[in-house]
């Protein structure tokens, strides 16, 4: 399995490895940022903002994905290539997930002591509302990152972050159409960040 998916992940992503936050500087023409709350507010701090960031995060995740099959891709770090066993909250957050790949984040580190390589586990599921909001809230608390919801044939990516969403899409015009249709979710930023 994960021999497959890395190929069909080089087929989509060939500029980087299955980091979504590394994407969006490879493939700025594709990428859109959301921010999960009103004034680009990074945490939500009681049940009704909480709402508001579920509602977005599944509003998208709707569009993309809606009738379909998706990945779950959630991430474990550790200081070895071998990946841990899948935590007990991983398990919970992604259920049936097994490891895809690993990727060491410091190429040019030499100290083994700060070597890091994260270990990516992954499953699949039916699209439906609601299927990761107890993922979605983690990453919303910053209690886990680089999450990811993709396609099948990963040609399009969701990836939640503290504060927001980054989306991949396959073509600027679809990644456009996305980006008109929430544009009051936009950054004001002048580079969408």
């Amino acid at each position: 399995m994960s021999d497959d998916l890395s190929e069909l992940w080089q087929r989509q992503w060939p500029k980087g490895p299955p980091l979504a936050d590394d994407l969006k500087h490879a493939y700025h023409d594709r990428w859109v940022r959301f921010h999960s709350l009103p004034g680009s507010k990074r945490y939500p701090g009681h049940d009704v903002e909480y709402d508001i960031v579920l509602h977005r995060y599944n509003t998208v995740l709707a569009e993309l994905f809606s009738g379909e099959e998706v990945r779950i891709v959630t991430a474990d770090w550790s200081g070895t290539s071998e990946p841990p066993p899948l935590s007990a909250r991983h398990a919970l957050w992604n259920p049936g997930a097994r490891h895809w790949t690993s990727v060491r984040t410091d190429e040019h580190e030499t100290d083994p002591e700060f070597i890091t390589y994260i270990h990516l586990y992954v499953s699949r599921s039916p699209w439906r509302s609601g299927l990761v909001d107890d993922l979605l809230r983690a990453v919303a608390d910053d209690v886990t990152g680089r999450v990811m919801v993709t396609s099948l044939s990963f040609d399009r990516v969701y990836h939640p972050y503290d504060g927001g969403a980054d989306i991949l899409l396959p073509t600027t015009d679809e990644r456009d159409a996305l980006k008109c249709r929430h544009a009051d979710w936009l950054s004001a930023h002048p580079l969408g960040l």
